[in-house]
């Protein structure tokens, strides 16, 4: 299963908003995505990672169902 609950942690320790990252273009529908563990493009993950300024395992994480 994937979580995407490192995000939220890393944007914390970070001071990165959801604002700073619609401004660096991830939109509301990819943001809704995140919060539910729900899939998004390799595209995004790199977008998420060069916004935050971290690696995609400070994003999300596989868990075992």
């Amino acid at each position: 299963m994937i979580d995407y609950s490192p995000l939220w942690e890393t944007m914390r320790r970070r001071g990165v908003s959801q604002y700073r990252l619609l401004k660096g273009g991830i939109d509301n529908k990819t943001l809704d995505s995140l919060k539910k563990n729900g899939n998004i493009t390799m595209l995004t993950l790199e977008k998420l990672c060069g916004i935050i300024g971290c690696e995609p395992g400070d994003i999300v994480r596989f868990k075992e169902e």
